[in-house]
């Protein structure tokens, strides 16, 4: 056995793993609640993940009472970032920013706890709960709480690092159907900013 294999033998799965385990693809709806720092909400919205292992995935959030929306694409190479309402695109290379989003915990392969630090939190609201905290320091958020009920993942708890509080409540999910190639690729339309440089 490698090293890795043999430091991680020996760590019991959590539902976090379990989850992961055999994951190929994933499609799944979610309803969020942005609060901040004294717990006042500042966003509501719904939300789509689509997200085919390894390294690429589809987010999209859409704010109530807003027309715009956010969407993350990650086609394996780069990580694009649009903003609608800004008519905004901005563009990095995946590796860069391996731990910058819960999505690329998903959608990553291997051992997550290179990347992450993993915790087992009491079972709480009729969910088993994995904390992963990020070993980076230019990651995205400063933890993540994922929340599973009979292998399933139900909610996920995310704390950013300006104090604010994204709740996420997964509805219908399906896990390993069918992602068709195009939901996994970007193009900038035309006569948004685009901001970086794609590696081709």
């Amino acid at each position: 056995l490698a090293t890795s294999q043999l430091a991680t033998a020996t760590v019991p799965a959590t539902a976090l793993d379990r989850f992961l385990d055999g994951l190929k693809t994933l499609r799944a709806e979610f309803s969020q609640r942005v609060t901040d720092a004294r717990g006042a909400t500042v966003q509501e919205g719904v939300g789509s993940l689509v997200v085919e292992r390894p390294g690429r995935f589809r987010w999209e959030v859409r704010p109530a009472g807003a027309e715009g929306s956010q969407l993350l694409v990650a086609d394996g190479r780069n990580l694009w970032f649009y903003d609608r309402d800004l008519e905004q695109v901005t563009v990095k290379p995946a590796d860069a920013t391996l731990t910058a989003t819960p999505a690329m915990l998903l959608s990553g392969t291997g051992d997550i706890r290179v990347a992450f630090d993993v915790k087992v939190l009491p079972r709480a609201d009729g969910l088993d709960w994995v904390q992963v905290t990020p070993r980076a320091n230019d990651a995205d958020f400063r933890d993540a709480r994922l929340g599973f009920a009979a292998g399933a993942l139900k909610r996920m708890v995310l704390h950013d690092k300006l104090g604010e509080t994204a709740t996420l409540i997964f509805g219908k999910t399906v896990r390993n159907g069918v992602v068709n190639a195009g939901e996994l690729h970007f193009i900038p339309p035309p006569g948004v900013d685009v901001i970086g440089t794609p590696l081709p």
